[in-house]
């Protein structure tokens, strides 16, 4: 396993982090299954664990903190909080300097540690002074609970004005930004990359199998899309254009993969991690299967022949369809745009 630097922070983690969404109801129920799937992963040189408190409502951090009893110390262990923890109370959720300290606290409840590594903030909040939730964060920093901050789906200029209000306001800064990224969403090319890189942050990338189309399973001729019931129709309805273009692209990119002697989840990860923007990509095993078609991809480099087909099918710095965008996009919304 060759570690990568985390921005400059001077920690080293795997280029794979083992993503935990799916411990728990909202994937896997069975605690054992996934308590095993994440001492597989440890033990094959991964480091790097990240998990969030809205995770099958807060199940998933308490299966990592139970996986991760007597190996601790050697793991560099992320989390986030942002989204709403209770369906009644308005309050148990977002940025605030008040939900901070008590979602902080419930955290490290669940997952029997008494510090997490890197605190990510889930979402950008377009009603909440980034300094209020920088200010909240910098203490938990200053009283040991944290080692590091990250945000999430922020897009460029969010970046840089957190990075600016941690100056002006003398605050711990972000070193991490996790967005989404794949060959089918590569919007981040454009700016938050950039960004990312001129503020020396780690960049951790979510979905390199853009939520499942580039499994290999989803062809032209597919009738629905990766778990498509219970997930959003702007993303997953194959019958909307936006998705058929990515079953078009799917399905060349796993012809490309054949050609090149690898899977399509390999040819997917691998186009990740290889990017020099990139710091490590969150995969999201559910079985053990899942997590060991993922390991290959460590050790596959894409020639420049395939990196230009790849172009080819999805050119650089596009997200054929623009619902996959999940950073900033309250940015984007009608009211904001001048019609």
């Amino acid at each position: 396993m060759h570690y990568r630097s985390l921005g400059r922070t001077g920690v080293r983690v795997s280029p794979l982090c083992l993503g935990a969404m799916m411990f728990g109801p909202w994937g896997n129920e069975d605690e054992a299954d996934c308590v095993r799937i994440i001492h597989r992963a440890l033990d094959s040189g991964i480091n790097f664990v990240d998990t969030a408190d809205v995770y099958s409502a807060g199940v998933s951090e308490e299966i990592v903190g139970k996986a991760l009893v007597d190996r601790r110390d050697n793991v560099f262990l992320a989390t986030k909080f942002f989204m709403p923890m209770s369906r009644n109370d308005p309050n148990h959720r977002g940025g605030s300097r008040r939900w901070i300290i008590r979602a902080v606290e419930d955290s490290l409840r669940r997952l029997g540690t008494d510090y997490i590594d890197l605190y990510q903030v889930h979402r950008p909040s377009p009603d909440t002074d980034v300094a209020e939730t920088l200010g909240a964060l910098s203490d938990l920093v200053h009283q040991g609970k944290v080692r590091y901050l990250g945000s999430s789906s922020y897009s460029g200029s969010q970046i840089a004005e957190a990075q600016w209000v941690s100056q002006e306001r003398r605050l711990e800064r972000f070193v991490t930004e996790q967005p989404p990224y794949s060959v089918l969403v590569r919007g981040i090319e454009e700016d938050v990359l950039p960004a990312a890189r001129r503020h020396s942050m780690g960049t951790l990338t979510y979905s390199p199998l853009a939520g499942g189309w580039l499994s290999g399973r989803y062809r032209m001729d597919s009738s629905t899309g990766p778990a498509s019931a219970a997930r959003p129709a702007a993303r997953f309805d194959v019958h909307t254009p936006a998705n058929r273009r990515k079953l078009e692209a799917a399905e060349q990119l796993a012809l490309l993969a054949a050609e090149a002697g690898l899977t399509p989840i390999e040819l997917a990860v691998a186009f990740v991690v290889n990017h020099p923007g990139v710091t490590s990509a969150i995969i999201g095993p559910r079985t053990m299967k899942q997590l060991d078609a993922f390991l290959p991809a460590l050790d596959v480099t894409l020639s420049a022949d395939v990196l230009d087909r790849i172009d080819e099918i999805v050119a650089p710095g596009v997200t054929l369809n623009p619902a996959d965008n999940s950073y900033g996009d309250f940015e984007l919304r009608a009211d904001r745009r001048r019609r």
